[in-house]
Protein backbone atom coordinates (compact mmCIF):
# COMPACT_ATOMS: atom_id res chain seq x y z
CA UNK A 1 0.00 0.00 0.00
CA UNK A 2 3.28 2.70 0.57
CA UNK A 3 4.72 1.32 -2.22
CA UNK A 4 1.25 2.07 -4.18
CA UNK A 5 0.94 5.56 -2.36
CA UNK A 6 4.30 6.78 -3.46
CA UNK A 7 4.25 5.32 -7.47
CA UNK A 8 0.96 7.21 -7.28
CA UNK A 9 2.21 10.54 -5.54
CA UNK A 10 5.17 10.21 -8.31
CA UNK A 11 2.73 10.04 -11.11
CA UNK A 12 0.44 12.95 -9.62
CA UNK A 13 3.57 15.17 -9.48
CA UNK A 14 5.07 14.13 -13.24
CA UNK A 15 1.35 14.92 -14.98
CA UNK A 16 1.42 18.32 -12.91
CA UNK A 17 4.97 19.29 -13.74
CA UNK A 18 4.05 18.04 -17.56
CA UNK A 19 0.67 20.36 -17.65
CA UNK A 20 3.03 23.33 -16.44
CA UNK A 21 5.30 23.03 -19.39
CA UNK A 22 2.87 22.57 -21.77
CA UNK A 23 1.17 25.38 -20.12
CA UNK A 24 4.04 27.80 -20.53
CA UNK A 25 4.67 26.60 -23.93
CA UNK A 26 0.87 27.47 -24.99
CA UNK A 27 1.57 31.09 -23.19
CA UNK A 28 4.47 31.77 -25.80
CA UNK A 29 2.45 30.37 -28.48
CA UNK A 30 3.17 26.65 -29.70
CA UNK A 31 0.17 25.26 -30.68
CA UNK A 32 0.22 22.18 -28.04
CA UNK A 33 -2.20 19.93 -30.04
CA UNK A 34 0.08 20.39 -33.44
CA UNK A 35 3.41 19.82 -30.94
CA UNK A 36 1.46 16.74 -29.11
CA UNK A 37 0.48 15.21 -32.54
CA UNK A 38 3.78 15.61 -34.65
CA UNK A 39 4.87 12.99 -32.51
CA UNK A 40 3.60 10.59 -33.89
CA UNK A 41 0.03 8.63 -34.48
CA UNK A 42 -0.56 7.94 -30.36
CA UNK A 43 0.32 11.59 -30.03
CA UNK A 44 -3.29 12.77 -31.69
CA UNK A 45 -4.96 10.98 -28.48
CA UNK A 46 -2.34 12.89 -25.98
CA UNK A 47 -3.14 15.77 -27.61
CA UNK A 48 -6.93 15.69 -27.26
CA UNK A 49 -6.55 15.15 -23.71
CA UNK A 50 -4.07 17.21 -22.75
CA UNK A 51 -5.76 20.11 -24.31
CA UNK A 52 -9.24 19.12 -22.19
CA UNK A 53 -6.35 19.30 -19.20
CA UNK A 54 -4.77 22.52 -20.26
CA UNK A 55 -8.15 24.22 -20.59
CA UNK A 56 -9.24 23.26 -17.07
CA UNK A 57 -6.01 24.58 -16.12
CA UNK A 58 -6.20 27.77 -17.69
CA UNK A 59 -10.22 27.96 -15.93
CA UNK A 60 -8.37 26.82 -12.66
CA UNK A 61 -6.01 30.04 -13.24
CA UNK A 62 -8.99 32.33 -14.16
CA UNK A 63 -10.66 31.64 -10.66
CA UNK A 64 -8.16 31.83 -8.64
CA UNK A 65 -6.78 35.63 -10.32
CA UNK A 66 -10.18 36.97 -11.06
CA UNK A 67 -11.56 34.78 -7.83
CA UNK A 68 -15.44 35.20 -9.11
CA UNK A 69 -16.04 32.79 -5.95
CA UNK A 70 -13.82 31.34 -2.58
CA UNK A 71 -14.45 28.67 -0.74
CA UNK A 72 -17.31 29.30 1.62
CA UNK A 73 -19.32 31.09 -1.29
CA UNK A 74 -22.69 30.14 -1.68
CA UNK A 75 -23.05 30.22 -5.56
CA UNK A 76 -25.36 29.02 -8.27
CA UNK A 77 -24.60 27.92 -12.04
CA UNK A 78 -26.96 26.35 -14.32
CA UNK A 79 -28.90 23.86 -12.05
CA UNK A 80 -25.98 23.25 -9.86
CA UNK A 81 -26.22 25.90 -6.30
CA UNK A 82 -24.31 24.98 -3.47
CA UNK A 83 -21.86 26.14 -0.98
CA UNK A 84 -17.48 26.14 -2.28
CA UNK A 85 -16.03 23.18 -0.75
CA UNK A 86 -12.71 23.26 -2.81
CA UNK A 87 -11.27 24.53 -5.93
CA UNK A 88 -9.03 22.25 -7.38
CA UNK A 89 -6.63 22.07 -11.13
CA UNK A 90 -9.24 20.99 -12.72
CA UNK A 91 -12.45 20.75 -10.54
CA UNK A 92 -14.75 22.54 -7.83
CA UNK A 93 -16.64 21.07 -5.43
CA UNK A 94 -19.80 22.20 -3.92
CA UNK A 95 -21.94 21.05 -0.82
CA UNK A 96 -25.47 21.12 -1.71
CA UNK A 97 -28.40 22.24 0.34
CA UNK A 98 -29.79 18.43 0.81
CA UNK A 99 -25.96 17.37 1.68
CA UNK A 100 -24.38 15.78 -1.47
CA UNK A 101 -21.52 16.32 -3.19
CA UNK A 102 -21.46 17.92 -6.49
CA UNK A 103 -18.92 18.59 -8.83
CA UNK A 104 -17.74 20.23 -12.10
CA UNK A 105 -14.90 21.16 -14.17
CA UNK A 106 -13.96 24.71 -13.93
CA UNK A 107 -14.18 24.56 -17.95
CA UNK A 108 -17.64 23.84 -17.70
CA UNK A 109 -18.15 26.48 -14.53
CA UNK A 110 -16.88 29.42 -16.05
CA UNK A 111 -19.05 29.03 -19.57
CA UNK A 112 -22.24 29.90 -17.72
CA UNK A 113 -23.40 32.66 -15.52
CA UNK A 114 -22.09 32.51 -11.68
CA UNK A 115 -24.69 33.67 -9.14
CA UNK A 116 -22.63 34.77 -6.07
CA UNK A 117 -25.33 35.11 -3.13
CA UNK A 118 -22.02 35.28 -0.54
CA UNK A 119 -21.23 38.32 -1.95
CA UNK A 120 -24.55 40.24 -1.90
CA UNK A 121 -24.85 43.13 0.25
CA UNK A 122 -29.21 42.98 -0.13
CA UNK A 123 -31.91 41.85 -1.61
CA UNK A 124 -34.46 43.36 -3.91
CA UNK A 125 -38.00 42.40 -2.89
CA UNK A 126 -41.37 42.68 -5.55
CA UNK A 127 -45.10 41.43 -4.64
CA UNK A 128 -48.51 42.25 -5.75
CA UNK A 129 -51.69 42.93 -3.90
CA UNK A 130 -55.07 43.39 -4.80
CA UNK A 131 -57.86 45.62 -3.34
CA UNK A 132 -61.49 45.71 -4.33
CA UNK A 133 -62.63 48.11 -7.21
CA UNK A 134 -65.26 49.56 -4.76
CA UNK A 135 -62.36 50.63 -2.56
CA UNK A 136 -62.78 54.42 -1.25
CA UNK A 137 -60.70 56.97 -4.09
CA UNK A 138 -59.73 58.72 -0.47
CA UNK A 139 -58.27 55.00 0.66
CA UNK A 140 -56.48 54.53 -2.84
CA UNK A 141 -54.67 57.69 -2.48
CA UNK A 142 -53.20 56.82 0.98
CA UNK A 143 -52.35 53.03 0.30
CA UNK A 144 -48.84 53.96 -0.73
CA UNK A 145 -47.82 55.96 2.48
CA UNK A 146 -49.44 52.66 4.32
CA UNK A 147 -47.61 50.04 3.17
CA UNK A 148 -44.43 52.02 2.88
CA UNK A 149 -44.78 52.23 6.76
CA UNK A 150 -45.75 48.33 7.44
CA UNK A 151 -42.28 47.53 4.84
CA UNK A 152 -40.27 50.13 6.97
CA UNK A 153 -41.85 48.69 10.35
CA UNK A 154 -40.74 45.25 9.15
CA UNK A 155 -36.59 45.85 9.76
CA UNK A 156 -34.40 45.47 8.07
CA UNK A 157 -35.90 46.95 5.05
CA UNK A 158 -35.70 49.60 3.20
CA UNK A 159 -38.59 50.72 1.03
CA UNK A 160 -38.47 51.90 -2.32
CA UNK A 161 -41.93 51.92 -4.00
CA UNK A 162 -45.70 51.05 -4.05
CA UNK A 163 -47.53 52.03 -7.10
CA UNK A 164 -51.21 50.77 -8.81
CA UNK A 165 -50.31 49.11 -12.01
CA UNK A 166 -53.36 47.27 -13.35
CA UNK A 167 -56.69 47.44 -13.18
CA UNK A 168 -57.67 43.06 -12.69
CA UNK A 169 -60.56 41.28 -13.10
CA UNK A 170 -61.56 41.23 -9.64
CA UNK A 171 -59.49 43.75 -7.99
CA UNK A 172 -57.21 47.32 -8.54
CA UNK A 173 -53.64 46.12 -8.64
CA UNK A 174 -50.77 47.22 -7.21
CA UNK A 175 -46.96 46.61 -6.77
CA UNK A 176 -44.53 46.93 -4.29
CA UNK A 177 -40.64 47.04 -4.21
CA UNK A 178 -38.42 46.97 -1.07
CA UNK A 179 -35.01 46.15 -0.36
CA UNK A 180 -33.79 43.54 2.39
CA UNK A 181 -30.68 44.71 3.89
CA UNK A 182 -29.12 41.20 4.67
CA UNK A 183 -28.15 38.68 2.30
CA UNK A 184 -28.82 35.80 4.60
CA UNK A 185 -31.84 33.81 3.02
CA UNK A 186 -33.91 33.05 6.67
CA UNK A 187 -34.30 36.69 7.25
CA UNK A 188 -35.88 37.13 3.95
CA UNK A 189 -38.12 34.32 4.64
CA UNK A 190 -38.89 36.05 8.07
CA UNK A 191 -39.94 39.34 7.04
CA UNK A 192 -41.74 38.71 4.19
CA UNK A 193 -45.15 37.10 6.10
CA UNK A 194 -44.87 40.18 8.69
CA UNK A 195 -44.92 41.95 5.70
CA UNK A 196 -47.51 40.09 4.60
CA UNK A 197 -49.94 40.07 7.86
CA UNK A 198 -49.47 43.96 8.85
CA UNK A 199 -50.83 44.31 4.95
CA UNK A 200 -53.84 42.03 5.52
CA UNK A 201 -54.21 43.40 9.10
CA UNK A 202 -54.83 47.36 7.50
CA UNK A 203 -57.28 46.07 4.92
CA UNK A 204 -59.27 44.25 7.54
CA UNK A 205 -59.69 47.19 9.40
CA UNK A 206 -60.51 49.51 6.01
CA UNK A 207 -63.33 47.18 5.27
Amino acid sequence: EILSGLVGSEMCIRDRMLTVLLAVLANLGVNITAFVASLGIGGIAIAFALQAILSDLFASLSIGLDKPFEVGDFIVVDDLLGTVEYVGIRTTRLRSLSGEQLVRSNTELLKSPIRNYKRMSERRVLFNFGITHDTPVDKIAELSATVRQIIEDASPTRFDRAHFVRIGPSSLEFEVVYYLLSREYSVYMDVQPVSYTHLRAHETRED
